[in-house]
């Protein structure tokens, strides 16, 4: 490798290493060990796409104008707002610990970060760019970014192209891994004090007779806080029922390569969830599980955002659980509150930035 090629990976990861940890590093306790990606110049890169507002069809709009660092990369509205004020069909989820989800959307219709990364860059309602050569043609104007992705991939001599856009911003998002919460340190550091009385009768309840755990997984070693599959918890559905049969049809009639300009289009096409991906009636309205790290930094909750506050995300879900049960599953107010507690419990002591 040149020289020059070494001090500008030296630069680019010095430039970058607030906002992105080491593997290895404690901010990770409670996390899969495979989590996170070691500092380098691709995810570097990475970071510089993710921020870029230039990367848009009016030059102001970036990754970060809806995973906004200081909301936890998220963004507190119901539905993301994208390029001239438009508005999108579905929620924007946290990225932090993105690494954790076996496929990617709400509906999983893409199977790694790789696949999903370019998906924004031509949503009418995100960046904009009418396809993605007019992406491609803003990152070769520049000389730095042609400098970066070959620092990013040296030994090709990689020019922009758009699979390493992809691997760069996959790369900074895998980065982004966040533990070490009062939880971990309370489960996995064998801190007994890291956790208030409240929040460790909420996780006894979590674990419990609320049964969150079932689909919020804590392990021996380590908590996604995911089971990375589907449900129904019947958010949105109610409004559009007099038009399912319809929605569902014309789903069905769309060719696969064009699902994605109904999901991103049409809200009441998006909140028919998983069933986009497999047409399977059975998977109508189902959501993929978001993991609870870092869950009282990211409201609006659900698919839609219908769910402005933490607590009446848990009687939503407290509702739901018993109707899947076939009873009630009643918790007293007290105990609701120490269910928050503990939901409360699972923000990380630091967030990547």
């Amino acid at each position: 490798m040149h020289l020059w090629t070494w001090v500008l990976a030296a630069a680019i990861a010095s430039s970058a290493a607030p906002s992105l940890r080491a593997a290895g590093d404690s901010a990770r306790l409670g996390l899969p060990p495979a989590i996170g990606e070691p500092v380098g110049c691709l995810t570097a890169l990475g970071r510089r796409l993710f921020f870029d507002t230039a990367l848009s069809a009016n030059g102001q709009i970036s990754c970060a104008s809806c995973h906004r660092p200081e909301r936890a990369f998220s963004d507190a509205l119901p539905v993301a707002i994208g390029i001239d004020g438009r508005s999108g069909t579905r929620n924007t989820p946290t990225v932090i610990n993105a690494a954790l989800h076996e496929s990617q959307f709400w509906d999983g219709r893409r199977r790694s970060l790789e696949e999903q990364a370019l998906d924004p860059f031509v949503n009418p309602a995100e960046h904009g760019f009418a396809n993605h050569n007019a992406l491609l043609a803003v990152l070769r104007a520049g000389e730095s970014y042609r400098r970066e992705f070959r620092c990013a991939s040296p030994a090709a001599g990689e020019a922009v192209a758009l699979d390493g856009v992809a691997r760069a911003l996959a790369a900074f998002v895998r980065s982004l891994a966040a533990g070490d919460s009062p939880f971990d340190r309370y489960q996995y550091g064998k801190d007994a004090g890291a956790l208030a009385a409240d929040a460790k009768r909420g996780l006894d309840l979590f674990r419990g007779r609320a049964q969150c755990a079932a689909c919020h997984v804590v392990g021996e070693r380590h908590a996604a806080l995911t089971d990375n599959k589907f449900h129904n918890i019947g958010v949105g559905l109610e409004r559009i029922a007099p038009r399912l049969g319809a929605l569902a049809s014309r789903v069905a009639r769309t060719p696969k390569e064009e699902i994605d300009k109904l999901v991103i289009g049409n809200e009441e096409i998006a909140a028919l969830g998983r069933f986009v991906v497999t047409r399977d009636p059975a998977d109508i309205g189902k959501f993929r599980t978001p993991t609870l790290r870092n869950v009282a930094l990211t409201a609006p909750y659900m698919h839609d955002g219908s769910v402005p506050t933490l607590e009446q995300a848990v009687d939503h879900e407290l509702y739901y659980r018993g109707q899947s049960l076939g009873r009630p599953l009643i918790l007293a107010p007290g105990e609701k509150s120490d269910l928050v507690a503990f939901l409360k419990a699972l923000t990380s002591t630091s967030l990547p930035r």
